[in-house]
């Protein structure tokens, strides 16, 4: 779990970062402490879900589930608009999870 934790933060969080500052949602530390934030929060629940084996099925409704969720917590850290941040949780999940599909 923790490769799969540290490969998700080092995707995630620079995709955060650039994005949330790019679009003047949070300064750039706010922006890194919410990739990590929201990561934390959702991974281990998200690793501890699939295991041992997932379906595809599984995987990708687990993985809609954490979408929604890290764009809720940003959306409670940020109060910016929601589907903004949810296009944001989208694009680095979807980041994330590409790579780690891959390694």
């Amino acid at each position: 779990m923790i490769p799969a934790l540290l490969l998700t933060l080092a995707v995630e969080v620079p995709l955060y970062v650039l994005t949330l500052t790019a679009l003047r949602l949070a300064a750039w530390r706010k922006a890194a402490l919410l990739g990590v934030a929201v990561n934390l929060l959702t991974h281990p629940v998200l690793w501890w879900s699939l295991a041992p084996r997932p379906s595809a099925g599984a995987l990708w409704g687990a993985e809609a589930a954490v979408v929604v969720v890290e764009a809720a917590a940003l959306w409670l850290a940020c109060r910016r608009d929601p589907a903004l941040l949810l296009v944001t949780s989208l694009g680095a999940n979807a980041a994330s999870v590409l790579i780690g599909l891959v390694f």
